[in-house]
């Protein structure tokens, strides 16, 4: 008897060796159609990739596509997601368990975690809430992947990290902006090249109707919505001086006097 399971495994791994397309594998294997930007970051071949999108874009969807994908072809891997909130993570886990079910996989926790999938390859999928008492542990993380990253702490991030250090595995960070702020903004801002960014506003997205935008800005305000929707990093409102004045009013080019 054909092990349908083992059979569909060794199917998926063998089509994406022959093409680096995770769009078209995950429109194949989950049923789920990416629009343009979507499958840009799905294919993105970058080891550090910085996501700002708008708010109800799919970019969890995204992310679990892109988890499901590396566990299922490659075996003994290990991805870690990260969210502010155990909530957070807990409805994350439930994406990719649903394109899991769309595989035929027989899956379960991996036993040690509470937010974990187990792969037959040996593969695990684990979710951790924003703290960093909860992280520290895991090692040889292929892919580390960070959900609302403009809202977790600086601290969880240089808590993390250390995650990839011998494996060389991938890092997306994947947000909204929340203003100028917090190493989500100074890794966009000031992260230079080795960054992979991608940036979908609200009106790139054919998903979400031009008449319902225009009732947001109108409702919630202009900064608001710039935020939220347009993809920038604006100043909170109790900033005097705007940020990148304050920079700027600095310079290296005068050593400091000696007193």
């Amino acid at each position: 008897m054909i092990n349908f399971r083992r059979e569909l495994n060794r199917d998926a791994a063998t089509q994406v060796r022959r093409e680096p397309d995770v769009a078209g594998w995950a429109r194949r294997q989950l049923g789920f159609k990416a629009d343009a930007a979507q499958a840009r970051v799905l294919n993105s071949r970058g080891k550090r990739v910085m996501l700002n999108c708008a708010r109800q874009w799919g970019k969890s969807t995204v992310t679990a596509a892109k988890a499901i994908h590396d566990a299922v072809t490659q075996a003994e891997s290990l991805t870690i997601a990260v969210s502010p909130t155990k909530r957070q993570t807990a409805e994350f886990l439930r994406k990719a368990e649903g394109f899991v079910r769309k595989l035929g996989l027989d899956i379960k926790g991996d036993g040690d975690n509470e937010l974990s999938l187990a792969f037959p390859n040996g593969s695990r999928i684990v979710g951790l809430p924003g703290t960093e008492a909860t992280v520290r542990g895991f090692s040889a993380v292929s892919l580390l992947l960070v959900d609302e990253a403009s809202r977790v702490s600086d601290d969880l991030y240089r808590a993390i990290r250390p995650m990839l250090a011998v494996s060389g595995g991938t890092l997306w960070l994947v947000s909204t902006p929340r203003g100028k702020r917090g190493f989500f903004y100074e890794e966009w801002a000031k992260g230079g090249d080795r960054w992979e960014r991608v940036t979908v506003r609200a009106e790139d997205c054919a998903r979400i109707p031009a008449d319902f935008l225009k009732e947001e800005r109108r409702s919630q305000g202009e900064r608001w919505y710039r935020q939220e929707y347009g993809c920038e990093f604006v100043e909170p409102k109790s900033g005097v001086f705007d940020r990148d004045l304050v920079e700027a009013a600095f310079t290296n080019e005068f050593s400091p006097l000696e007193i």
